[in-house]
């Protein structure tokens, strides 16, 4: 009777959780509802936006906010407002595409490096520094050097980027798993050695990973807005935050609007995301928790 009678409340929990969450923590709320925002105007964007981002129109050239195009229009007539909700399309597409890319590599090169001994580890450990040495972006550059310009260019470059962040998160956390009692029992036992990385190591590093993930996402938006800034990212007419922010540089004395706006987008943005994964982390990380 006990056990039937407490079972259901597991299920009953998690929504409480969540919402319980949200309410203790307003500063994620907040961040959450942008973000969410931002994601929904990125989906949306032919139905939301008003004008077509790349449409030029001579006529309407560095037009100051008004009511026909509410946050203006930059030296190329184009509206910024159209170009403001596509470029979130692209700033969050390669945030999510490169950080789930750097994931990846860093799960299999840390997870490699935890679980190997002696030249092998020594040689991932080497990669895995080498790669930290450099900043995301000085690093980021270097690859859009070999790889060239464009978006698909732009997402693996970041990508390969910040595998060693991931890479070093995911091996200290193997490093602390595989000398736990109930993984050398199942060695002990016979086990299968990918048996035990599945069903033993691989989920107690995954849900970290994924905490990372989420703090890691606007630091991939930042870098690739700072390589389209610098004129090496993005190519034009691609309506792209960074680009469009350098576009405007040249004419903030008088129509500081063509770089504010999308400069004001991306760090709302930034903002918002940082936000949500400072959120999750004290949330959900098991070390703050248990320091907590």
């Amino acid at each position: 009777m006990t056990d039937t009678a407490t079972a259901p409340v597991p299920a009953r929990r998690a929504p409480r959780r969540r919402a319980s969450m949200l309410r203790r923590r307003p500063f994620f709320t907040l961040g959450l509802a942008v973000a969410l925002a931002f994601a929904l105007a990125a989906i949306f964007a032919p139905f939301v936006a008003p004008y077509d981002p790349t449409f030029q129109d001579i006529d309407w050239m560095m037009t100051a906010p008004s009511a026909a195009h509410w946050l203006g229009t930059d030296s190329y007539g184009q509206d910024i407002l159209s170009r403001i909700i596509f470029g979130a399309r692209y700033a969050l597409s390669i945030g999510l595409i490169s950080v789930a890319i750097g994931a990846f590599g860093g799960l299999v090169i840390g997870l490699a490096a935890g679980l190997s001994d002696g030249l092998v580890e020594w040689l991932l450990m080497r990669l895995i520094d080498s790669i930290l040495a450099m900043p995301s972006l000085i690093m980021a550059v270097a690859f859009i050097a070999i790889l060239g310009q464009g978006v698909d260019k732009v997402i693996i470059a970041v990508g390969i980027a910040m595998i060693g962040p991931f890479a070093r998160t995911v091996r200290a956390d193997v490093m602390q798993v595989r000398v736990q009692l109930f993984v050398e029992a199942a060695g002990l036992m016979g086990v299968a050695r990918l048996r035990i990385i599945w069903r033993h190591i691989l989920p107690n590093v995954v849900y970290p990973l994924a905490v990372q993930v989420t703090i890691r996402i606007s630091e991939a938006i930042l870098v690739s807005s700072s390589l389209s800034f610098l004129g090496i990212g993005v190519t034009p007419p691609t309506p792209d935050w960074g680009l469009m922010i350098a576009e405007g540089r040249g004419f903030v004395s008088f129509a500081a609007w063509m770089s504010g706006m999308p400069g004001a987008a991306l760090a709302i943005l930034l903002i918002a995301l940082s936000l949500v994964g400072d959120g999750i982390r004290e949330e959900f990380d098991p070390k703050l928790r248990d320091g907590a």
